[in-house]
C-alpha cells in the first residue's frame, strides 16, 4: 500500500515525523539558517519543497531543523516521490511509505510512474522532492560514476503548480552521518542546512524568459545546479 488514508495520516505520519525530529535534536547538532531572511511567513504558502545535495537515506533527520507546523502540513497533504528500489527494501521501504499520506513509487526513467506523480498533485498538495533523483557517493559521483545533476522532473512539477512558494533546502551532506552502503549511522555529528523561499509564479516566469517555452526545463536544471553548488558548497566550507 503506497498511501495512508487521509483521516489516518495525522495519527501515523505526524507522530512519526515528530519522533524523527526529536531523535535528530537529541543526537545531532542541528545548524539551520536562511540564505536570505524571508519577508513573509515562510511556512504558510508552501507547495513545493526541494532538497538539494542528496547524499543519504538518513535525510529525514533534516526534520530536526524545521517547525512542527511544517511537519503537520506534510502529514496532512504531503506528496513524496520515492524510488521503487528504496520502497522495495524490507524495513527502509516500510519506513518511507509512512513519511507522507501520499508516497508515490517512481523509477529513474521518464516513464508512466513520473506521469502518475504529476497527476496526483492536487490543489492543496505539498510536494517534497529530491531533484537529483539519486544519491551522491563519497567520491562525489553517483552510483554509476556520473556527476550529480538535477533531473528535469522538477520542471514538470513547477509547470503544474499555479502558485504558492517553493522552499529549497540546501543540505550540507550526510556522508559523515551515514554514507550509501553503510549499515549504521554515526551519532553526535553536525547536520547543516540552509533554506531559501522562492515565489513559484515569479520563478517560473523568470525562467520562461530565460529559456523560452521549450528551454524551460534546461533553465530550471541550470538554475538549481548553480544554486546547489553555491550554497551547499558554502555550508561545506564552513563545516
Amino acid at each position: 500500500m503506497d498511501t495512508i488514508p487521509p483521516l489516518l495520516s495525522f495519527f501515523v505520519t505526524y507522530p512519526l515525523l515528530l519522533g524523527i525530529k526529536s531523535v535528530a535534536r537529541l543526537f545531532y547538532r542541528i545548524d539551520v539558517d536562511w540564505v536570505e531572511e524571508p519577508a513573509r511567513d515562510p511556512w504558510s504558502g508552501l507547495r513545493l519543497i526541494a532538497i538539494l545535495n542528496h547524499t543519504s537515506l538518513y535525510e529525514p533527520l533534516l526534520a530536526g531543523g524545521v517547525p512542527n507546523r511544517l511537519l503537520s502540513e506534510i502529514a496532512r497533504r504531503g506528496v513524496v516521490p520515492v524510488a521503487e528500489k528504496t520502497l522495495d527494501r524490507p524495513l527502509v521501504g516500510k519506513f518511507f511509505r509512512l513519511v507522507a499520506p501520499d508516497v508515490v513509487p517512481v523509477t529513474r526513467q521518464r516513464d508512466s510512474t513520473w506521469q502518475e506523480l504529476v497527476e496526483r498533485i492536487g490543489p492543496r498538495s505539498l510536494v517534497i522532492i529530491l531533484p537529483e533523483g539519486r544519491m551522491m557517493r563519497p567520491g562525489g559521483l553517483d552510483a554509476q560514476g556520473n556527476p550529480m545533476t538535477v533531473r528535469g522532473g522538477i520542471a514538470d512539477v513547477l509547470r503544474g503548480l499555479p502558485g504558492g512558494d517553493m522552499l529549497i533546502a540546501y543540505s550540507g551532506g550526510l556522508h559523515h552521518v551515514q554514507a550509501p552502503g553503510e549499515k549504521l549511522p554515526r551519532l553526535f555529528k553536525r547536520i547543516a542546512m540552509r533554506l531559501e523561499l522562492i515565489d513559484i509564479a515569479a520563478y517560473r516566469e523568470e525562467l520562461m524568459r530565460t529559456g523560452g517555452r521549450h528551454g524551460f526545463k534546461r533553465a530550471v536544471i541550470a538554475d538549481l545546479e548553480a544554486r546547489r553548488d553555491l550554497h551547499c558548497g558554502a555550508i561545506a566550507t564552513a563545516a
